[in-house]
């Protein structure tokens, strides 16, 4: 026999939650001695005692916390934040190196230029030589050298470019001087550039140019004619090289291109 009757009042039956993994709801009656008042929040009566005045809503210890709600732990929140610092950190390298990456290739073509001209890597002509190296260094008598001229034009620019000498004789220590010429063909205004290698690439590092056209935007009007001059030397040391020994012959070619935006010009010895 229960209580009701014996001057206890079921004040009502409250849902718990879930026990062990599988089981249902537990419920729990709440009684009182005498009169009291009915739950209204998380509770139900039981159904045998009347429910009389209105409902009270009130708070029971430990009830929202029994529902799963969990406090803050100070450690994960830490943890969080030093992972999202880590994060910011790591995405800056990254953004840093791309950046770094992108100038790097813009810079890489005319970098490798001069250091083509500074060492003959490639087939390019040296640049650079004072004057005093020119009216100090002793010309090879005994070793002459044929070298021969030739002239290329790019599809996209209408001109005419030609040597104005197939070939010349010079012996190492010697300056030697040869034009081209270039001829706008068309009714307006183009502004071509040029670049160049030598044949065979292990001479070029020998091959000293004191004046050049190449690698500089020549502007030509409708119908003009121009002749540009090439005033270079072959070093000394070309007779001193085992490599060199069999090397009679050296072509210096040249190959015209019309100056764009964004066009980039093929590197010395790997058109």
């Amino acid at each position: 026999m229960g209580l009701c009757g014996r001057g206890w009042r079921c004040l009502g039956v409250l849902r718990l939650p879930c026990g062990a993994a599988g089981s249902g709801p537990r419920l729990l009656s709440v009684w009182a001695r005498g009169a009291g008042e009915p739950l209204a929040r998380g509770g139900s009566a039981c159904g045998r005692c009347p429910r009389t005045g209105p409902p009270r809503r009130q708070a029971w210890p430990g009830f929202q916390q029994a529902r799963g709600a969990a406090r803050p732990n100070p450690f994960a929140r830490a943890q969080e934040q030093e992972w999202r610092r880590r994060n910011r950190t790591v995405l800056t390298y990254v953004a840093a190196a791309a950046v770094g990456m992108v100038g790097m290739s813009y810079a890489a073509v005319p970098l490798y230029r001069l250091y083509c001209q500074a060492t003959g890597l490639g087939g390019s002509a040296v640049a650079g030589h004072d004057s005093d190296q020119i009216e100090t260094m002793e010309p090879v008598k005994d070793r002459i050298i044929k070298v021969t001229f030739n002239a290329d034009v790019h599809a996209s620019l209408h001109w005419n470019f030609r040597p104005q000498q197939t070939e010349i004789y010079v012996v190492p220590g010697e300056t030697a001087l040869a034009f081209y010429k270039a001829k706008n063909s068309t009714d307006k205004p183009v502004i071509g550039i040029s670049t160049y290698n030598v044949v065979p690439f292990e001479a070029g590092q020998y091959f000293n140019k004191i004046q050049c056209f190449c690698f500089e935007e020549q502007r030509l009007n409708p119908q003009e004619e121009v002749d540009m001059p090439v005033f270079f030397f072959i070093d000394p040391e070309f007779a001193e090289d085992p490599r060199m020994a069999n090397v009679d012959l050296i072509t210096l070619s040249y190959t015209f291109f019309e100056a764009k935006g964004g066009h980039k010009l093929p590197l010395p010895g790997y058109q």
